[in-house]
C-alpha cells in the first residue's frame, strides 16, 4: 500500500453490521489500520464482544441501527448472517456505499499464503484436516472464517504466514478482489436456497466466486465426481490451474483411488497411501483427505508428515462425533448437518437400526432423496423443530413412529425410551437450528449434555 492510500485510509470511516465474530474482527483490524470504526449490531451484541469492543475504544450500538452515522460511511462490513435482502444492505447499495465481507477487508492488509476451502458440505473438515497438515509440516499457518477466529483479528496479529480460511457462500458473496493462492470446493448440493431466490443456479454461481479473481500462478482444487461442478466447469473458464480429486476415475493430474489407496500426482511427484489407515472413514472423507492432500503437496509438506497426520486426524467436532454407549446403544452427534446432502452421508453410514432426530429450519429442503436410506435404515424419527410439517409429510409414509419434541432434553427422552440393544440414536437434523438453539454447535452440545445426564 503506497503513503497516498494509507493517508486516505487514515479518514476513511467504516461501519460493520454485526457485532460477532466477523465484525468485532474487522473492527480490530479497521481500528488498527487507522479507519474510525463505528460498530451497529440490529439484535443484541453478546457481552464478551462488548468487552473487547469497550476495551479496544471503539465505538458501537446494538438493538437498533442509527441510520444517520451508518450512512455516513466510504465502506461497510456486512456480517455474513446479514442476507443482502435486509432493507439496511439494501439502502446501502442504493445510494451507492460499499458493501463487502470481512474476507475481503481483511484480505488487503496480509501479505500471507491464503488456502480459501467451500462447498456444501465437507469445508470444515477439510479445513481442519488441511490445517493440520500445514501445522505438522512446520509451516506458520492460522485457521479462520467460518470457523473458529476471525480472519480479520488474526490478520491484524501481523504473525502468520499462511491461513487456512473455511469460506460459506455468504463470505464469497461479498468479495470483489479476493483471490485464495489454493482454492477448494468440496461438492455442490442444494444448500441456503432461502438466501438465493430458490435458485440453486445462484448459489453454485456463488461458490464459484472464489475463484473469480485467480491467475495461472494459482490452483483450484475440486470434485471430479460431483456432476454440478463438472457442468458449470464446461460453461465456464477458470484461469487458475485445476487439479481434480476423484474415487471413480484415474486422473491424469490430480487425486485418485487406485487399489484401496490415495494416489495424488501434481506435475511429477507422486504421492501413496492406504486408504484403510485414514484415521476419519466413510467415502466422503476419502474425498475430504484428497483435497487437504493435494494442497499439502502443493505447499511442499513432506510425504511422510501427511501420511502421519491422516493417521492421526479425528475429525471434527459435531460431525458424525460419537458420543456415548448407553445399554448398547451409540449415541451420534452430527448437528453439524445443516442440509440433505450431509444427512445423506450419516444416514448412509449407519449399519445398525437408527433412530434419528432431525428437524429445525428448513431452508427449503427437499427430502426424497434421503427416502431410500430412511426406508432401509430408519426405525424412528423424532422432530425436533417449531414447524415439523414438511418431515411428517416426507416419511409418514415410511416410517411407523414419527415423535414431535421441541426441546433437546424431550427428544432425547423419546430416543432413550425407543432404542433398543445394538440400535443408534443419530442427530443429523438436515435443517438450521436457529428455532430452538443459538446455532449448531450450540445444538450439539445440548445433544451431548442430554446424553450424558440420561
Amino acid at each position: 500500500m503506497n503513503n497516498q492510500s494509507k493517508i486516505v485510509s487514515r479518514k476513511s470511516k467504516i461501519v460493520i453490521l454485526g457485532g460477532g465474530e466477523s465484525g468485532v474482527g474487522t473492527a480490530i483490524l479497521a481500528k488498527k489500520k487507522g479507519f474510525q470504526v463505528f460498530v451497529s449490531d440490529y439484535g443484541k451484541i453478546k457481552e464478551k464482544y462488548k468487552q473487547v469492543l469497550i476495551n479496544n475504544e471503539i465505538a458501537w450500538e446494538d438493538e437498533g441501527h442509527s441510520e444517520e452515522k451508518i450512512f455516513s460511511a466510504d465502506v461497510v462490513m456486512k456480517s455474513p448472517g446479514i442476507p443482502d435482502k435486509a432493507p439496511i444492505v439494501k439502502k446501502l447499495r442504493e445510494v451507492g456505499i460499499k458493501v463487502i465481507s470481512e474476507i475481503e477487508f481483511a484480505s488487503k492488509y496480509t501479505e500471507a499464503t491464503i488456502v480459501g476451502i467451500t462447498g456444501s458440505n465437507g469445508k470444515t473438515t477439510t479445513a481442519s484436516l488441511t490445517f493440520e497438515l500445514l501445522k505438522n509440516g512446520g509451516l506458520n499457518v492460522a485457521l479462520g472464517g467460518n470457523i473458529g477466529k476471525s480472519f480479520a483479528e488474526q490478520v491484524s496479529e501481523e504473525k502468520y504466514e499462511n491461513f487456512v480460511l473455511e469460506l460459506s457462500s455468504f463470505q464469497l458473496d461479498g468479495i470483489e478482489d479476493f483471490a485464495p493462492h489454493i482454492a477448494v470446493l468440496t461438492n455442490l448440493s442444494p444448500d441456503h436456497l432461502d438466501r438465493y431466490d430458490y435458485k440453486y443456479e445462484n448459489y453454485i454461481a456463488s461458490k464459484f466466486r472464489i475463484t473469480m479473481n485467480q491467475t495461472e500462478a494459482d490452483y483450484f482444487i475440486y470434485d471430479a465426481d460431483d456432476v454440478e461442478i463438472e457442468k458449470w466447469l464446461s460453461k465456464n473458464t477458470i484461469k487458475a490451474q485445476l487439479l481434480p480429486f476423484s474415487v471413480k476415475k484415474e486422473l491424469k493430474q490430480g487425486a485418485f483411488k487406485k487399489d484401496n489407496q490415495i494416489v495424488i500426482k501434481i506435475n511429477n511427484t507422486e504421492f501413496n497411501m492406504p486408504i484403510a489407515t485414514i484415521g476419519i472413514q466413510g467415502e466422503h472423507n476419502v474425498k475430504n483427505a484428497m483435497a487437504a492432500s493435494t494442497v499439502a503437496t502443493l505447499l511442499k509438506i513432506r510425504k511422510q508428515t501427511i501420511r502421519e497426520s491422516l493417521e492421526g486426524f479425528q475429525g471434527v467436532e459435531h460431525r458424525l462425533e460419537k458420543v456415548l454407549k448407553i445399554n448398547n446403544v451409540m449415541y451420534i452427534n452430527d448437528s453439524k448437518a445443516t442440509n440433505v446432502n450431509a444427512t445423506f452421508f450419516a444416514l448412509d453410514s449407519m449399519e445398525n437400526p437408527t433412530v434419528w432426530i432431525v428437524g429445525g429450519v428448513d431452508k427449503g429442503n427437499d427430502y426424497s432423496e434421503l427416502l431410500p436410506l430412511v426406508n432401509e435404515k430408519v426405525k424412528a424419527i423424532i422432530c425436533l423443530g417449531i414447524d415439523n410439517q414438511k418431515i411428517i409429510n416426507a416419511f409418514g409414509n415410511v416410517v411407523d413412529t414419527i415423535v414431535e419434541t421441541d426441546s433437546m432434553q424431550a427428544a432425547i427422552k423419546v430416543a432413550y425410551r425407543l432404542a433398543e440393544r445394538n440400535n443408534t440414536v443419530l442427530l443429523s437434523p438436515a435443517c438450521a437450528s436457529f428455532d430452538l438453539f443459538e446455532n449448531y454447535e450450540d445444538r450439539g452440545r445440548q445433544f451431548k449434555e442430554a446424553v450424558r445426564n440420561l
